[in-house]
């Protein structure tokens, strides 16, 4: 392939690539998305959409024809602690245009967001194409040094965005190291069918030293077991039989489902950390989503978190990437914007690890609510705090007028 020169180069195709892509490129701004994999089919991924990414999708015109892919609609969320439920949050008190959770395969979410982007003569994917390497000039990030099967070739950009994950090799590339702040826990991911007289319920159960949440899919539950942090490979040891031992003490009626899990190798192991960037950018480079700030699973409010990085980083810099005018000073607007809700949700999300998740791992005692969550229950109005972090954030983004109404070729 010859080399390429845009004004944005976005390494990692996920939801924060993606959306930075498609948003940058209806302002007018020339924008590659590379990615390393061949489709977006990977399991287990974040697929929960939550209000704040359904808002993006109303201010861009978008939501309509969204919701027409498949989707299953989560109004309020509940926990079981020992033998009791309770509602812990109710996204229709939320004053959105979509109030709910929409359960949907991430693959789905980001094949929408291509098929709008590749519409645009300023958008451009690669994929299957590898980031290799920086390319750098005079001390700043000036490109990426990418491979594909034809070959390798060189992307030069006025900004490279570091969009890659938790494990991002453009980060380390750049000599950006996260600092780490702990989980007491791991994750297994499994599938069981869902069956007639189910609850319907996408809900938490926590009881003696074993936590499970059930996301209800339609026609199958996707269960998060949670597990002290690094036994994973000694429950696997174990073998298949005593783990549905330990998970039939959670809900007994998975009995009738022993077979759909023959091998702890149908186990899908989420190391769990909570970790950030004490500096998101260096000249010539950004970084955004999972990249900048890995999220607990607690909340499920990961690739949201990573799609308001990707509508701040949009509004704050399209205008200097067209007009050639970016400096650092607006990369930091972008982490001044978005490191006080990160920085908040990682807090609540250790508070939540330190006070219940963690105690109800290592009890063997009777689990009973904590008091918070007996009164959110207890007074449905109060149901509404729970919803509003958990769906719409710390301070929502909203999508910039110019962008709103730039659009003029999709």
């Amino acid at each position: 392939m010859p080399d390429l020169h845009v004004q944005c180069c976005i390494a990692g195709g996920g939801p924060a690539g993606m959306m930075l892509g498609y948003l940058l490129a209806r302002a007018g701004v020339s924008v590659c998305v590379v990615e390393k994999h061949a489709d977006f089919l990977r399991d287990f991924r974040g697929d929960t959409v939550h209000p704040s990414t359904l808002e993006v999708m109303s201010e861009l015109a978008l939501l309509d024809d969204f919701l027409k892919l498949p989707h299953e609609r989560v109004e309020r969320f509940a926990a079981q602690f020992g033998d009791k439920t309770y509602t812990i949050a109710d996204f229709t008190q939320l004053k959105v245009a979509a109030p709910f959770i929409a359960f949907m395969p991430q693959w789905d979410f980001l094949n929408f967001l291509a098929a709008r982007a590749k519409a645009l003569p300023a958008f451009h994917l690669l994929m299957p194409a590898k980031a290799t390497g920086l390319i750098e000039k005079n001390g700043a990030v000036s490109g990426l040094q990418v491979k594909t099967a034809s070959g390798r070739f060189e992307i030069t950009a006025g900004l490279v965005v570091a969009a890659d994950g938790r494990g991002s090799e453009v980060r380390a590339a750049a000599g950006l190291m996260p600092v780490s702040y702990g989980a007491p826990m791991d994750v297994f991911w499994f599938r069981l069918s869902r069956r007639a007289g189910d609850p319907a319920n996408t809900m938490g159960r926590f009881d003696r030293g074993r936590i499970l949440v059930q996301l209800n899919r339609g026609d199958y539950w996707q269960c998060a077991y949670v597990i002290p942090k690094g036994k994973a490979e000694e429950i696997k040891a174990a073998g298949v039989e005593a783990f549905w031992s330990t998970l039939l003490k959670v809900v007994p009626a998975f009995a009738s489902r022993k077979s759909e899990i023959a091998s702890v190798d149908d186990l899908k192991l989420l190391s769990v950390q909570i970790d950030r960037l004490a500096t998101w950018h260096r000249p010539g480079l950004l970084a955004i989503g999972d990249a900048a700030h890995a999220m607990s699973p607690v909340g499920g409010v990961g690739i949201n978190l990573a799609i308001q990085d990707a509508v701040a980083a949009a509004n704050l810099l399209a205008g200097q990437l067209k007009a050639g005018t970016l400096s650092q000073a607006d990369l930091a607007r972008v982490q001044r914007r978005r490191d006080f809700p990160t920085r908040m949700t990682q807090r609540l999300q250790i508070i939540m690890q330190n006070a219940i998740i963690g105690p109800a791992l290592k009890g063997d005692a009777p689990v009973r609510a904590p008091l918070p969550i007996r009164l959110i229950d207890r007074l449905p109005w109060l149901r509404r705090y729970p919803a509003r972090i958990m769906g719409l954030g710390i301070r929502p983004e909203h999508v910039a007028p110019e962008i709103r109404t730039g659009l003029t070729s999709a």
